[in-house]
């Protein structure tokens, strides 16, 4: 009787959740999420857990488990705070989209300044790196030369980035690690093992599961999480496309500024290139002077002027047209690409390089996109900037079938402007040029939080430059980092062909690595046809070598420093990717059993002193090998223990009602318990100790409530738990739609004070699945009990324990792991930012402990 009612409570509670979208999923997929890092204390209790009764149905279902696709209804997940209320997978809808009208132009202007200065100025120095490798002999090269630009321009920022690329964003956020992140969220590729499937019921994952009708995406996903080569192979992609963004992000401001200064030798003859070098200098240190005010004040106030640069390139050009000759517009057909080729031969492949630069800042639309919505950059693109481009290098062409000789065509842009405006358009270009430097600047401080945040980065102080869009960051080590190596580059390197050399390695390594990426997820998440993802894996990957091919011939020239630079950047990446890896793994190994812990009673074998102390440590499971540390170490230990870990997730933002997950972690006498606290890589951590304390005292008492409210926690087989019973079962019910539910019961030894002896298990069905023994006014006295304690701990004060877990290697390993491990690895975190700096805590409540793992 009591199996039925409760049967039927449970489908009633299922009949309310029809509404929330469900998704496709293996059969077994209920079963399969066993954690190999589990120790054998974790994986006894599991079995158990999934022991009850279950081993016939199991096995009956075990042979169409890899054939046949079942619809499943919402999950809950028992770790959860809310684990009752799961909320719908509602989209965050973009501030953007609620703006007036006066608010969007001014937007429109921002955009302007901050996404497309760097396109924007390319038509200072492209015609100028071309023709300087491939001089021009006539009006058929200069046709054909303008036909190369033209077609770069549509191909590369139009179609691949505008039309393609910038739908591949990760709900608002570009760049190679949005990429990642979206291909993480997707499949288990990231090599740190702490993901939980929890993580996937934050609404802002939004998974779009495989079908039954595109099983491809599937056999994708299985091969990328079960081979460890690949995920190597894929974040290693991932790590050279973000070291080539950070060159670029050097090289940038170098050729902006540079191309833009040069034009002095045009108005003034008697000007050399020396004093060029020195003007540009002065530009760049005051240009990343001023990147400290923030994308919104500086993108506001240099938005009309590039709004200005923009409507002067399409003015030059219509007047050149008119002026001079109209009949390059034959320059749309491509048949004088041939013919380019087909009179310049070596030359003319040489020039690719320079051809390229039309289309450098494509990566920097889709890098800030961050700042901006994914509409005001494609329609400002298509109706503003590419028409302005279009019109700025056949205004050249046009100029240079006249006067085609190799000192004007040197100086294609500024020979062309009429001399009564030579001067403003001067002063106009250089400030675009300023702007521009700024555009894979601030791509690039975008990238590098993704990348801290995903693990991959050492951290380093972020700060946020807007109180409305929280994408908008400045980081002050690498901009003046940035600076630096940018001085060195100009100064070492005085030549625009060089720089525009080594310009071209760096936006094509990108411009590779994200088309690589969007392959993979157009067929492992957008799930569209085979043969349009070949033809853009084809077209795009294939235009993008041939290219690679020309400018690579230039390396020796001196773009090799920024080569250099992009391999310092991808080794940094990857040490410390794989020190962190090691360390957690390490932590992992070495966490405390659960039976000492038993064994030690609730006293914990000390002096339970009135508190509350925070244990971090970077477990999402089991106990950290840092808590016996401090027992051994402190005279007393707090009354109240909660081991909170912080942990980032493969989403830009996650709600704040959905941050915290808590977990009982031993018999309810013990009040231990465990946090989870969850951020995205553009969430803010910068947050006051009072307020994220009485956050998470708030949220641990919604979650005690529950647990005293809702004996009978659905279960969806995450296998995460840190403190199972030996009584535990599970059921699983089909309803009439064919949802399949999972339901995991707590036990009753969990609700009991352990002063009180635990009534053994019935064999009768009720006892079985798990329904509590104990009366309504002994479950509510001892909740009040709790909450009492919890009250009382939190008056006695807060104490912040912090683990500080270093790694050696060990002496009979390789002497490479010692020398990346013990020095390069140890001086990357002995100078990185400390977790402690964003916690804002008074070193009052601050309590450090270290200890040393060897690996």
């Amino acid at each position: 009787m009591a199996d039925e009612n409760g049967i039927g409570r449970s489908e009633s509670r299922l009949a309310s959740m029809d509404s929330v979208e469900s998704r496709w999923v293996f059969q077994d997929d209920d079963d399969d999420e066993d954690d190999s890092l589990m120790d054998d204390d974790d994986d006894e209790h599991s079995r158990l857990r999934r022991g009850g009764g279950l081993d016939s149905e199991e096995e009956d279902e075990e042979d169409t488990a890899e054939q046949r696709l079942i619809r499943t209804g919402p999950r809950i997940d028992s770790f959860d705070v809310e684990a009752l209320e799961i909320p719908s997978a509602h989209r965050n809808d973009y501030f953007y989209e609620e703006l007036g009208v006066g608010r969007r132009i001014i937007l429109a202007f921002q955009t302007l300044g901050v996404v497309f200065g760097d396109v924007g100025t390319s038509p200072l120095y492209t015609f100028h790196v071309m023709f300087n490798k491939a001089p021009v002999n006539g009006e058929e090269d200069v046709i054909g030369a303008l036909s190369l630009v033209l077609y770069t321009l549509i191909l590369i920022p139009l179609v691949k980035y505008v039309l393609v690329v910038l739908w591949a964003n990760d709900d608002g956020e570009g760049g190679t690690f949005a990429l990642y992140s979206l291909i993480c969220r997707h499949a288990k590729v990231n090599l740190l093992p702490n993901q939980l499937p929890s993580d996937a019921r934050i609404s802002s994952f939004r998974l779009k599961v495989p079908s039954a009708e595109l099983e491809r995406s599937l056999k994708i996903k299985e091969r990328l999480e079960t081979s460890p080569h690949l995920k190597r192979m894929l974040l290693m992609l991932v790590l050279a496309g973000t070291s080539m963004l950070i060159a670029d992000g050097v090289v940038t401001p170098a050729m902006s500024v540079m191309s833009a200064v040069g034009g002095l030798k045009v108005g003034v003859a008697s000007i050399k290139q020396e004093q060029v070098v020195m003007i540009s200098v002065a530009f760049l240190v005051i240009l990343f002077s001023v990147q400290k005010f923030g994308t919104s004040k500086v993108g506001l106030a240099v938005g009309p002027a590039l709004f200005i640069w923009f409507c002067s390139l399409a003015a030059i050009g219509i007047y050149n047209l008119v002026k001079y000759d109209s009949s390059v517009l034959r320059a749309f057909n491509p048949v004088h690409i041939y013919y380019f080729f087909k009179r310049n031969s070596t030359k003319g492949w040489r020039a690719l390089g320079g051809c390229l630069l039309c289309a450098t800042g494509s990566e920097a639309m889709f890098a800030d996109l961050c700042y901006f919505s994914v509409r005001s950059v494609q329609l400002t693109f298509v109706f503003l900037v590419l028409p302005c481009l279009l019109l700025g290098y056949l205004g050249q062409a046009a100029y240079l079938m006249e006067h085609y000789s190799d000192d004007l065509a040197e100086h294609a842009f500024y020979s062309s402007v009429p001399s009564g405006f030579f001067w403003p358009v001067f002063l106009v270009a250089n400030l675009a040029a300023l702007i521009a430097s700024r555009a894979m600047t601030t791509a690039t401080f975008s990238c590098i939080k993704q990348s801290t945040a995903l693990g991959c980065f050492p951290r380093l102080k972020i700060i946020h430059t807007s109180r409305k869009f929280m994408g908008q960051i400045y980081i002050p080590v690498i901009n003046w980092f940035l600076l630096v190596v940018c001085l060195v580059l100009v100064c070492s390197i005085s030549s625009i062909t060089e720089i525009g050399n080594a310009y071209g390695i760096a936006e094509l390594g990108v411009m590779m690595t994200t088309t690589i990426l969007v392959t993979i997820v157009m067929l492992l998440i957008w799930q569209i046809n085979i043969i349009i993802v070949l033809s853009f894996l084809v077209i795009f990957l294939g235009i993008e070598l041939v290219f690679f091919s020309s400018v690579l011939g230039g390396v020796g020239d001196g773009s090799w420093i920024i080569l250099v630079f992009a391999v310092v950047m991808f080794f940094v990446m990857l040490v410390w990717n794989y020190g962190s890896k090691l360390k957690y793994e390490t932590e992992v190994k070495k966490k405390l059993s659960m039976d000492l812990v038993r064994e030690l009673g609730p006293n914990l074998g000390t002096i339970r002193a009135p508190g509350i102390g925070l244990i971090y440590n970077e477990l999402v499971k089991g106990i950290p090998a840092i808590f016996g540390h401090f027992l051994t170490t402190l005279p007393a230990i707090h009354s109240m223990i909660i081991f909170v870990c912080i942990k980032y997730v493969p989403v830009p933002v996650v709600p704040q009602g959905e941050r915290f997950l808590f977990r009982r972690v031993c018999p309810k006498s013990y009040h231990i318990f465990r946090c989870i606290a969850r951020y995205g890589y553009k969430d803010v951590r910068k947050e006051n100790h009072q307020a994220f304390e009485q956050l998470l005292i708030e949220s641990l008492e919604k979650f005690i409530r529950r647990e005293a409210q809702e004996r009978s926690l659905e279960s969806d087989g995450d296998d995460d738990t840190d403190y199972d019973d030996d009584y535990s079962s599970t059921r699983v019910l089909i309803a009439p739609n064919g949802s399949v539910y999972s339901l995991g019961v707590p036990l009753l030894g969990e609700y009991k004070d352990t002063s009180k002896s635990i009534s053994e298990a019935s064999t009768s069905e009720e006892a079985k699945i798990g329904y509590p023994t104990d009366s309504a006014s002994d479950a509510e006295q001892s909740l009040e009990r709790e909450l009492s304690f919890i009250h009382k701990a939190k008056e006695s004060g807060v104490v912040y324990l912090l683990g500080h877990g270093d790694i050696r290697a060990r002496k009979d390993s390789w002497f490479i792991k010692k020398l990346v491990i013990n020095y390069f690895y140890a001086f990357l975190r002995k100078n990185c930012r400390r977790g402690t700096a964003n916690l804002s805590v008074p070193h009052s409540h601050l309590m450090q402990v270290g200890m040393t793992y060897m690996v």
